[in-house]
């Protein structure tokens, strides 16, 4: 029986670059993250985490930071917590 099995799969360049960026930045080859996600699959018997369409207010909001409008700026953390009220 074979220790290891092959995966091939297909994405678009900038998204494999970016993504294997972030993986390096964790310490992680991306054979690596692959296993971490097959691992928690397989625990989890679903995805490790919520896949879901956004509403049309939180589709809004990503568009809206994407291109920086609507943000609230604060010059430090204590600024933001005082500004939400935390």
């Amino acid at each position: 029986m074979a220790k290891t099995a092959m995966i091939r799969a297909r994405t678009e360049p900038h998204l494999k670059n970016k993504v294997e960026k972030i993986f390096h930045l964790l310490g992680l080859s991306s054979s690596e993250a692959i296993n971490l996600f097959f691992r928690q699959v397989s625990l989890r018997e679903g995805l490790p985490f919520e896949v879901k369409i956004p509403n049309e207010v939180t589709l809004k909001a990503i568009k809206d930071a994407g291109r920086r409008r609507g943000l609230t700026k604060c010059k430090d953390t204590n600024a933001m917590f005082k500004r939400l009220g935390i």
